[in-house]
């Protein structure tokens, strides 16, 4: 099972330097678990960087795994990992998501790295043309 954080998807859907690393683990949509906050996450960055269309689309790919909703018990685990790993709330809650269900996660956020469970990527510069 596999759980990507919002870093890697948007990486994916770039096509950015670290793509290849998380298409294994994204394309095995069998194995995928997805929190519903990365789901705003990517939505609300895509939308911000391209428009709606291309937001949509990239969330109907990420809705091709099983949708995990916070509830109380998740939301007091993200909140424990919170306060334990000294985390941000939305990396808690994917941790905590990740930890709930036996998944690993694959990531290129620096919160993240040395973790167990964690496969960590460091971020690339983007290439540019011109």
């Amino acid at each position: 099972m596999n759980v990507i954080d919002s870093s890697a998807w948007l990486e994916y859907f770039a096509n950015g330097p670290n793509a290849a690393f998380f298409a294994p683990a994204i394309e095995k949509t069998a194995d995928l678990i997805v929190p519903s906050l990365t789901l705003y996450e990517v939505f609300k960055r895509i939308l911000q960087q391209r428009d709606e269309g291309a937001a949509l689309h990239a969330v109907a790919a990420m809705q091709q795994g099983r949708i995990v909703d916070l509830d109380a018990s998740l939301a007091l685990t993200a909140a424990r990992i919170s306060t334990d790993r000294k985390l941000p709330m939305a990396d808690s809650i994917i941790l905590a998501t990740a930890a709930t269900l036996g998944a690993e996660l694959w990531t290129q956020d620096a919160d993240f790295k040395g973790l167990p469970g964690v496969h960590y990527r460091k971020r690339k510069p983007q290439r540019t043309t011109g």
